[in-house]
C-alpha cells in the first residue's frame, strides 16, 4: 500500500513539475542586465520562451528574450506579414570561446546564404545589445526604434542547437510565428495561410497523382473483362484525377508566389508531369478507330507516357514530403498507400500471367 501511494504522489507531482519546464516571469533577470533592462512587461511566448519588453516615449522597443540553452542560437524576427521570408531578425548566441554575439540578419531565404549578418530593416544601436547565460538559460537582450509605438506586429522566435560559425546561421531546430500586442501582451497564432495552402497543395497531389490516377490505371489494365465498364470507369476516374491534381499544382503556383520556396527539383518534375497529363488527356480525344493502322503506335504512346507519368508522380510526391518537411504521418501515410498499390499490382500481375499460360498450354493441347 506504501508503495502504491508512493507512486501517485510522484505522478501528482510530476504534473505539476512539467510546467515548470515552460518559461515562467517569476525569474529574476541576471544582475547584467538589471540596470537597462529593468520594469519591463513580461509574457511567456512559446515553449520556454519569455518575453520581456518596454517601449519608452522615443518609440524605443527594449526587449529581453529569455530560453532553456545549452548551445546553438536563439532568435527573435520581425515580419510585416508573419512569414520568414523578408523579415528581419536579432539572434544571440555565445560562441565557442565564451564570447558572446548579437546580430541583426536578413531572412532573404530559407538558406543559409541567403541568411545575411548585418543587415535588415531594424534600427538599432548595436552598443545596445547582449546576451548573457545564466543557469542553462540565455537571455538575448536588445533595443529597437521604430517611426511609432509599436502595437499589433508580427514576430518569428526560432532556435538552432549548432553555433554560427563566421555569422552563418544553420537551419533552425524548430520556429513559430504570432501576433504580438506590445500594448496588452496578449499574442495569436501567425497567419496559417502558407501552411494551409501547403497542406492543401500536398493533400491534392498525393490523392491525386498518387490515388487516384494510379487506380485509374490498374482499372485499365486488369479489367477489361467488363467491357465497356473498364473505359468508362479508367476515363472517369483519370479525369477526375487530372482536375484534383491539376487543382493541386495551381495550389503549388500559389504556395511558390507566396514563400519563394527553393526547390527546383520538386517544381521542375511537377511542371513536366503536368505536361505529360495534359498530353494524355489530349491523346485521349485524338485516339484513333479501333481498326486504325495507327490505333497500335498509339496504344503504345497512351501505355507507356502513363506509366511513366505515375512513375515521376510518385518520385515527386516523395521529393515533396521531403522538401515540405510533411513529417512522419506524410511519409508513413504516402508509403503505405504506395505499397497497398504495389502489393495489388503484383497480385493482378501474377493472376493475368497465370491465366494467359493456362490459356496458352490449352491452345497447344489441342
Amino acid at each position: 500500500m506504501a508503495r502504491v501511494l508512493l507512486v501517485v504522489v510522484l505522478a501528482v507531482v510530476s504534473v505539476f513539475l512539467v510546467p515548470a519546464v515552460n518559461g515562467s516571469c517569476d525569474d529574476e533577470l541576471p544582475t547584467e542586465l538589471a540596470g537597462n533592462y529593468s520594469g519591463m512587461a513580461c509574457s511567456p511566448v512559446w515553449n520556454n520562451f519569455v518575453l520581456r519588453y518596454a517601449q519608452d516615449g522615443n518609440n524605443v522597443l527594449r526587449v529581453v528574450l529569455s530560453a532553456m540553452y545549452s548551445s546553438g542560437w536563439v532568435g527573435m524576427g520581425f515580419s510585416r506579414d508573419g512569414l520568414m521570408v523578408g523579415s528581419s531578425a536579432m539572434v544571440g548566441w555565445v560562441g565557442k570561446t565564451g564570447q558572446p554575439h548579437v546580430k541583426q540578419f536578413a531572412l532573404n531565404g530559407k538558406t543559409p546564404s541567403l541568411v545575411v549578418a548585418d543587415r535588415g530593416f531594424l534600427i538599432s544601436n548595436n552598443g545596445d545589445h547582449t546576451v548573457v547565460v545564466k543557469q542553462a538559460k540565455i537571455y538575448l537582450a536588445f533595443q529597437i526604434n521604430f517611426p511609432s509605438p509599436l502595437k499589433q506586429q508580427q514576430v518569428l522566435f526560432a532556435f538552432g542547437s549548432a553555433i554560427p560559425v563566421n555569422d552563418r546561421l544553420a537551419e533552425h531546430q524548430d520556429k513559430t510565428s504570432m501576433n504580438f500586442d506590445f500594448t496588452t501582451g496578449g499574442s495569436s497564432s501567425g497567419s496559417s495561410f502558407p501552411e494551409g495552402l501547403k497542406r492543401t497543395h500536398g493533400a491534392l497531389n498525393l490523392f491525386a497523382w498518387g490515388v487516384l490516377l494510379p487506380i485509374g490505371a490498374i482499372v485499365a489494365r486488369y479489367c477489361r473483362g467488363w467491357d465497356p465498364l473498364w473505359f468508362y470507369l479508367h476515363a472517369g476516374i483519370q479525369f477526375v484525377g487530372f482536375i484534383l491534381g491539376l487543382a493541386g499544382v495551381v495550389a503549388g503556383v500559389s504556395l511558390y508566389g507566396k514563400i519563394k520556396a527553393d526547390v527546383p527539383a520538386h517544381r521542375g518534375l511537377g511542371i513536366f508531369v503536368l505536361v505529360l497529363g495534359i498530353l494524355q488527356i489530349l491523346a485521349f480525344f485524338l485516339r484513333p478507330n479501333k481498326d486504325s493502322k495507327y490505333r497500335k503506335y498509339w496504344n503504345w504512346y497512351h501505355h507507356w507516357v502513363g506509366r511513366l507519368v505515375l512513375f515521376l508522380a510518385a518520385v515527386n510526391i516523395v521529393v515533396g514530403i521531403n522538401v515540405g518537411r510533411a513529417g512522419n504521418s506524410w511519409k508513413i501515410g504516402y508509403g503505405f498507400n504506395l505499397a497497398i498499390l504495389l502489393i495489388t499490382i503484383i497480385t493482378l500481375e501474377v493472376l493475368v500471367w497465370t491465366k494467359w499460360k493456362n490459356n496458352s498450354n490449352r491452345s497447344t493441347t489441342y
